[in-house]
């Protein structure tokens, strides 16, 4: 797991959509929410500029953040967050907490490594196509991975790596697996390059060679005609 990421929070006692307006308005604070685990909900604040250096790492969208409220540290994951369609400005962020016995539920990003030595890249001229850049997953808090490395070096051309294929920490699942074989979907392929399929036949070669043999043939029974007279 990655360092604790901290965030301090104010408790906010307006409620409601003009109060939310009201305070983002400000351009200084952002309303939130926390909840779950058998507690009370607490409608929040958050300081827009310590939320905007947090959400610089990766580990702020899926590991467990320490939410300090009026001094209380409660251990939660993000789970929802609001942006506006057009400025991309956080507009509301909701927090759910967790119990350190309790299954959780949460995305985590996909690492796609060696890329660069990938069979079907390297010496095939394919191309990688990634499908997913995350994956849902179940564990306790405590088996929480920050990331799931996809290794890429063995991937050849007209080849993928499904989600059965990843190497998970022990304590793992991969929720879409839960339901059936059918949710084995790709994760990561490597496309070959568009062209001439192997084995397939070149009709404008082919087409050419063909002209090149009749041109030579009439060649020939022009000199013998020439010869015979």
């Amino acid at each position: 797991m990655s360092d604790k990421i901290t965030l301090t929070a104010d408790i906010r006692t307006d409620m409601g959509k003009g109060a939310s307006r009201r305070l983002r308005r400000l351009g200084e604070k952002i309303p939130a929410i926390i909840y779950g685990a058998q507690e009370v909900p607490q409608t929040l604040s958050l300081s827009v500029n310590e939320l905007t250096k947090v959400m610089e790492a990766e580990a702020f969208y899926s590991q467990i953040l320490d939410v300090v409220v009026a001094g209380n540290s409660q251990q939660a994951v993000v789970r929802d967050l609001q942006r506006h369609p057009a400025s991309g400005r956080v507009q509301h962020i909701d927090f759910q907490r967790i119990s350190a016995g309790k299954v959780m539920h949460v995305n985590v990003p996909l690492h796609f490594v060696n890329e660069e030595l990938c069979i079907g890249f390297k010496f095939n001229d394919g191309t990688i196509t990634h499908n997913l850049t995350e994956v849902e997953i179940s564990c306790l808090p405590k088996d929480l991975p920050q990331f799931i490395e996809v290794d890429m070096e063995n991937v050849d051309t007209g080849s993928s790596v499904h989600l059965s294929d990843l190497k998970l920490p022990q304590g793992v699942t991969i929720i879409a697996l839960t339901y059936g074989e059918d949710r084995d979907i790709p994760v990561v392929s490597v496309i070959a390059k568009r062209g001439v399929a192997e084995g397939e036949i070149d009709l404008d070669a082919t087409s050419g060679a063909v002209e090149g043999d009749e041109g030579s043939q009439d060649d020939s029974s022009d000199s013998a005609d020439e010869g015979s007279e």
